[in-house]
């Protein structure tokens, strides 16, 4: 059969000079897949490292988000195993609702941080800035198949002492390799919106959508 025998047919059914259209098929996940899989994971695969440049690319979402007064006022330091993370993690606390686990559970500690300041004094707009910055960050590593949790449970003085930073800390993102089992619970207004942990699965109440509406 001749080299060109597809194309020749190609050209004999739909006209000399066409080529036939390359169809890429994508598979990326819709929004709302990627909302459904960003939960709070305060457990991780310590067998893998995150590395600075996957920080990089999660914290590269803040040159595209909005920011009020488009003052962009937000800045980050990355925090590794090697540059750092045994200094951050003593200082955060996480799973407050569930003290007596001691959260996170020994040998599934987070080891990567991007740790969030303000070259401004905190304010409304800054609040309202942190907290798209901290949803694109981790719908970014939710994409690129990692997880995370937002802690604000920290001493921001302590930790800036610890990192040298400029500025003083708002916020800390843990970022690594989810090992936990997380479920959504639908909930109704007046039920506990308390998070639990049952059989070695952790489960978020969430209000429906009748409930949230006005």
């Amino acid at each position: 059969m001749a080299d060109n025998y597809l194309e020749s047919r190609f050209e004999e059914v739909f006209g000399a000079g066409k080529k036939p259209k390359v169809v890429v098929k994508r598979n990326n996940p819709s929004i709302d897949t990627l909302l459904h899989r960003n939960r709070s994971y305060r457990g991780y695969d310590k067998s893998y490292v995150v590395s600075e440049e996957e920080l990089r690319e999660i914290v590269g979402v803040n040159t595209l988000i909005g920011s009020g007064m488009n003052r962009q006022a937000l800045r980050f330091r990355l925090v590794t195993r090697e540059t750092g993370a045994d200094k951050v993690l003593p200082l955060l606390r996480m799973g407050a609702a569930l003290p007596d686990l001691h959260l996170p559970l020994e040998g599934t500690e987070p080891e990567s941080f991007i740790v969030v300041c303000s070259t401004v004094p905190e304010d409304s707009i800054i609040c309202i800035d942190l907290g798209m910055s901290l949803q694109s960050m981790l719908l970014k590593a939710v994409s690129k198949g990692l997880n995370g949790v937002i802690i604000k449970a920290f001493d921001p003085d302590k930790l800036a002492e610890e990192l040298s930073l400029p500025y003083r800390p708002l916020a800390v993102l843990a970022i690594g390799k989810g090992a936990e089992s997380i479920f959504l619970r639908p909930v109704s207004e007046g039920e506990s919106l308390k998070y639990y942990r049952k059989d070695g699965v952790h489960y978020v109440p969430k209000l429906r959508l009748e409930d949230i509406l006005l």
